[in-house]
């Protein structure tokens, strides 16, 4: 989906005063079901989740926490619901060399680059087959507001770009459930920032006493080289495309043009074949990220750059700490 743009307006705009009663009920509801007991996974589970809808960077957070873990000797495993594949009925061991976007979805074929990925509706499921394939650990890709598996520890990202919007709950606002009413779930705040932003604002009242570190999206450096000076085409199908161009713009691409859709977007051959074609006609490059180009035909894959970006903790050794805390606890308890 996209965000409309009045989520982003404060005070609210008529709409969203219009909305703001059914985004009550919609609150309400959301927060009684995350107050649910889940089961709990002979695994510790670690969540990376967010506050609102849309993007704020939870596949790239997952992975640099599946990483951190990695480095810490524990054999870790993802665990996804596959948003935008057919696949997520019974649990699926992802194999990029075999499953495509469409089948998967395209976040899990990034996550399976890094540990074993399993996707799934089911998430107890997902995590008895992950386990079963010898995970001693388990990081969950969004679900924060789902309560079926129990977790140890939850992590939610903070697009200091966006924060969160108008403050209000879908539809009326971004927020997947009053923030109060989140809070109670969440053990640590990051705040993320693109390459090149400002240090992020301070958080709201209701999140106040929640643990927080700064992180920063850095784009792969090796590629950024080769984008500067040039001129490109870039187009984008995820949360918020708008960072993208951003970052295209940091890492010193000249970007003559930019298309936007909406998160996990299906491109039609027509669209893709009037992209390319302009883009060729323009003599630019065409540049999109990890997650769009794992979308891509084959065909138009070889014509395109994808520009991978990394999200780098600014106290990354405090992260470490409070994530081995986490483990210690749920394994002592055991």
């Amino acid at each position: 989906m996209r965000a409309p743009q009045f989520w982003q307006t404060a005070p609210p705009t008529p709409l969203a005063t219009i909305l703001r009663p059914v985004g009550a009920i919609y609150g309400w509801a959301a927060a009684e079901r995350m107050a649910q007991k889940g089961e709990r996974a002979a695994a510790p589970v670690i969540c990376v989740g967010n506050f609102v809808a849309g993007g704020a960077g939870k596949t790239p957070g997952a992975i640099a926490v599946a990483r951190l873990l990695i480095e810490m000797g524990e054999r870790v495993a993802l665990l996804s619901r596959g948003y935008g594949g057919t696949a997520r009925g019974a649990p699926v061991r992802v194999d990029p060399s075999r499953h495509e976007a469409a089948e998967v979805g395209d976040e899990p074929l990034l996550l399976a680059r890094v540990a074993p990925t399993f996707v799934s509706r089911d998430r107890p499921a997902a995590a008895k087959l992950a386990i079963a394939a010898g995970a001693s650990v388990l990081v969950l890709d969004d679900g924060l507001q789902n309560p079926s598996l129990a977790k140890d520890f939850s992590l939610a990202l903070v697009d200091s770009g966006f924060g969160f919007g108008n403050g209000l709950c879908l539809p009326a606002g971004p927020l997947r459930a009053p923030l109060a009413a989140q809070a109670q779930h969440v053990g640590l705040i990051v705040t993320v920032a693109a390459a090149g932003d400002a240090t992020p604002a301070a958080l709201p009242p209701a999140l106040a006493k929640i643990s927080a570190l700064a992180a920063r999206f850095e784009p792969d450096a090796a590629v950024a080289a080769r984008l500067r000076g040039k001129d490109v085409f870039g187009f984008a199908g995820i949360g918020r495309p708008e960072k993208f161009f951003e970052t295209l713009k940091g890492v010193g691409a000249r970007l003559v043009a930019q298309r936007s859709f909406p998160d996990h977007h299906r491109y039609a051959a027509s669209e893709l074949a009037a992209m390319f074609a302009e883009a060729s006609a323009a003599g630019l490059a065409v540049v999109t990220t990890e997650k769009d180009f794992v979308r891509l035909p084959a065909a138009y894959a070889e014509k395109a750059v994808a520009l991978p970006v990394r999200l780098r903790f600014e106290d990354a050794p405090r992260l470490a700490r409070l994530v081995a805390e986490a483990l210690a606890r749920r394994r002592d308890n055991a």
